[in-house]
């Protein structure tokens, strides 16, 4: 069944498929990996292969007997837009999606380069807010760009964990940018300036900032657990979300 989530920015987990590969810097600490295996080792549902990719087509029923509107966040242990997911199967998603209007659905993605290619010929639902992870300069940046080609509602950007100064980046049509520093023992370091410039730019332009976590390590280098570090940036903590109103 869908699950209640402790992520700050949505209300539940939808899991249509679970387990993935690695495509970048960005997953070399995969948070769903290791709950995969824990998960497996108690021998719950839907874990029987680990990590490795599965669809798990009885589940996609489960939006549709909540009434109460929710927000969904789809594939939190998987990547909706993985290559081994298909077309036909991301059909059956989004029809899910457009029955279920009640419903907002929050879809992160590596694969940006897929969406594009997906979405030319089919309508992105209302209710979708559709998302890039963007970790570094190299891998996750140019995701943006693909992105930007899909005519969504709301497009978010997830700068989670954030390995580097990213730079100056094009926020022209992105709606909702997220920030967050890496979790668990392996935890890389995240700087406040990098933190501090994403901020800046998202302001200047009317994007609405999300500050998530400082990870596995404090605004002051020392390495703490994310608990302790909290989620305070200048005094204060940005859960800034994106204007519902928005029309791409």
């Amino acid at each position: 069944m869908a699950t209640q989530s402790s992520i700050e920015w949505t209300e539940q987990t939808w899991n249509p498929t679970t387990g993935c590969t690695k495509v970048s810097p960005g997953c070399k600490n995969c948070y769903a990996e290791v709950m995969a295996r824990r998960l497996h080792a108690m021998g719950a549902a839907g874990y029987e292969n680990e990590f490795k990719l599965t669809l798990h087509p009885q589940r996609l029923e489960q939006p549709i007997k909540r009434k109460k509107p929710t927000v969904y966040f789809v594939n939190s242990m998987s990547d909706l837009f993985h290559d081994d997911v298909s077309d036909e199967f991301l059909d059956r998603v989004f029809d899910v999606i457009k029955k279920t209007s009640q419903h907002t659905y929050q879809i992160l993605t590596k694969r940006a380069e897929r969406l594009p290619e997906y979405f030319r010929h089919r309508t992105c639902p209302d209710n979708v807010w559709l998302g890039v992870s963007v970790e570094d300069k190299q891998y996750g940046v140019p995701r943006i760009g693909h992105l930007r080609q899909v005519n969504a509602r709301v497009r978010f950007l997830s700068v989670e964990p954030l390995l580097e100064d990213v730079g100056e980046i094009d926020l022209t049509d992105i709606h909702w940018v997220i920030v967050g520093g890496e979790s668990g023992h392996k935890a890389r370091p995240m700087q406040p300036e990098w933190v501090e410039s994403i901020k800046r730019q998202a302001e200047e332009v009317g994007v609405a900032f999300f500050f998530k976590q400082w990870g596995g390590w404090g605004s002051d280098g020392v390495k703490r657990d994310k608990k302790t570090n909290g989620r305070v940036l200048n005094g204060r903590t940005w859960d800034n979300m994106p204007a519902l109103s928005i029309n791409a």
